[in-house]
This record gives C-alpha cells, sequence and structure tokens, in this order.
C-alpha cells in the first residue's frame, strides 16, 4: 500500500505571523498532475488586516537608521543563502530545470545585497543643496511613500517578488505583496527568511490568491499609497488606475519580465516610492552684513 504524502500547508504572512486565510479558502497548483501544496486563497479582510500590519509598521521601519535597513538586507541574503536547497528545491517542483532553479536563486540573493548596499546611499547620490534667489539654504531629501502594495510577476516565483521587495523595503516603506498565483510555493518560504532576518513584523505582509479577486482592493483600500504592479493584463492595469484615482494612488508598471542581469539593479527603483521632501532654512546674507573686518 502506497503511501499518502502530507502536503505543506503554505500560510500568509501578516504582521509577522503565519495565519491562515479568515476565508478559510485554499487551492492546489499543479505540476505534472501533482499537487503541490494547500495555498491559502487570500479574501478582502486578509488584505486589510495586512495593510493595517504594514501601517503600523511604518513609523518604526521608516525612522530605522539606513545602516541598520542595510545590514537587514545583508542579513535576508544571508539567510537565503542558507536555505538555497530548499529554495531550488521548490522552483524545480514549479517547473524549473536544476540550472534554472540555482540561477534564480543566485540572483535573488545578489539582488538583495545590491539593494541592501544602496539603503545608506541613495539619499546623499540624488538630494541635492538647491540654488535659490534669496538668503535660505534649500535641501531636497528623500523620504518613504509609506505603505505600498506589489503584484508580484506571475511567471516568477522568487526573483520576481525580490526584485520589487528589496528597493520598496531600502526606501524605509512597508509593503503588502500578492504572489504569483500559479508559482506561489517560494513566496511564502520567503517569508519564513523574513521571520529569521531581523526584520519587523508588518514590514513585509505577503499574501496568495487570486488577482482578480485580490486586485481591485489594493486600487481602491484608502491606505495604500502605491501600488507596484508586474504584470502584463492590460485589462487589470486599466482597472488599477481607475480603481486608484479617489486617493490618488501612485500606480508603477513594470515589466514581467524580471531577468537575471543587471537591468532590475538600479537605486532608481528606490525612487519610485519616494517623495521629495524640500527644506528651507534661512542664513544670514554675507554681502549684505559686510566682511566683519
Amino acid at each position: 500500500m502506497s503511501r499518502i504524502e502530507v502536503l505543506k500547508t503554505y500560510k500568509i504572512y501578516i504582521g509577522g505571523k503565519f495565519p491562515r486565510t479568515e476565508s478559510g479558502r485554499y487551492y492546489q497548483p499543479m505540476n505534472d498532475k501533482n499537487a503541490l501544496g494547500n495555498i491559502c486563497l487570500s479574501s478582502r479582510k486578509d488584505l486589510r488586516n495586512a495593510v493595517v500590519a504594514a501601517r503600523g509598521a511604518l513609523a518604526g521601519w521608516s525612522n530605522r537608521t539606513a545602516y541598520n535597513k542595510s545590514q537587514i538586507l545583508y542579513r535576508i541574503a544571508e539567510m537565503l543563502e542558507g536555505r538555497r536547497a530548499q529554495f531550488v528545491s521548490e522552483l524545480e517542483q514549479q517547473g524549473s530545470s536544476k540550472a534554472e532553479a540555482s540561477k534564480e536563486v543566485d540572483a535573488s540573493i545578489d539582488r538583495l545585497i545590491y539593494f541592501a548596499g544602496w539603503c545608506d546611499k541613495y539619499t546623499q547620490v540624488f538630494g541635492a543643496i538647491n540654488p535659490v534667489a534669496t538668503s535660505h539654504f534649500n535641501f531636497s531629501s528623500y523620504e518613504p511613500t509609506g505603505v505600498v502594495g506589489i503584484i508580484t510577476p506571475e511567471k516568477s516565483s522568487l526573483l520576481g517578488l525580490v526584485s520589487v521587495v528589496a528597493p520598496v523595503i531600502a526606501g524605509g516603506n512597508t509593503c503588502v505583496v500578492l504572489a504569483s498565483e500559479s508559482k506561489p510555493l517560494c513566496a511564502i518560504t520567503f517569508a519564513e527568511v523574513l521571520a529569521t532576518s531581523d526584520v519587523s513584523g508588518g514590514v513585509v505582509n505577503i499574501l496568495t490568491g487570486k488577482s482578480n479577486e485580490l486586485l481591485p482592493h489594493f486600487g481602491s483600500h484608502m491606505d495604500i499609497n502605491a501600488v507596484t504592479y508586474c504584470r502584463e493584463d492590460k485589462t487589470e492595469i486599466k482597472a488599477l488606475q481607475l480603481d486608484a484615482v479617489d486617493n490618488l494612488k501612485r500606480i508603477k508598471v513594470l515589466s514581467e519580465d524580471v531577468d537575471h542581469e543587471k537591468a532590475w539593479e538600479t537605486p532608481y527603483l528606490i525612487l519610485d516610492h519616494s517623495e521629495v521632501k524640500t527644506t528651507w532654512h534661512p542664513v544670514e546674507n554675507i554681502s549684505a552684513a559686510g566682511s566683519g573686518y
């Protein structure tokens, strides 16, 4: 009598914890007629809970020093490296060859390290002291946008998620992530990495489920400040943009083809969800005051 395999239940990740979906529903993605696991079908209530957690974590995360955020992103990369074999195995289960899976895990680790390096540098590179015609210093610097919704690439289980989450949190934002529906395994395993990587609960929240059920709520939720969408469905893009009108949230549409090369390694991805703050400070007009001699 053959043994019946016990499939893993991949729970969602909200506020640093792993609850089951409030809806009580789940689905089983398949590969060669074999079920890969029990995956939660997240509900609107799950999304609302995730946004509450993200908003609650925003002040603490955004006020951490840039150097500390850099340390934490590097720690995520370290923990991902330590569980490399598990991620390779899950990618293979979802249809990748061993070589493709190894390449994707390596690229994900390297991308985390890349953005860890930018945490304490991008404000220096892109900030400015602006020329003005009055007796003032005029400084421009970058601050986080707030809570960012992320719709990850459907075709990529791990690298797509890492490529959009890393720059968002590097910039001091918190996020609510919708993982790939057809390839969700690595997303929740990545949440297990986050839970042991010094990332405060609520900074990254990961949901699984159907985009046609959850996408309208990403667009209409009044406490989500911006959304990054990384898929190719033009109908979904238009609907998301229309839903976002009421609170004027920023919608950033990125390509679903998250390559393994350097195209996605740019600090401009951090700026996508940053706001420019300009400060004026009065200064004595030296020419009017005289030289002092």
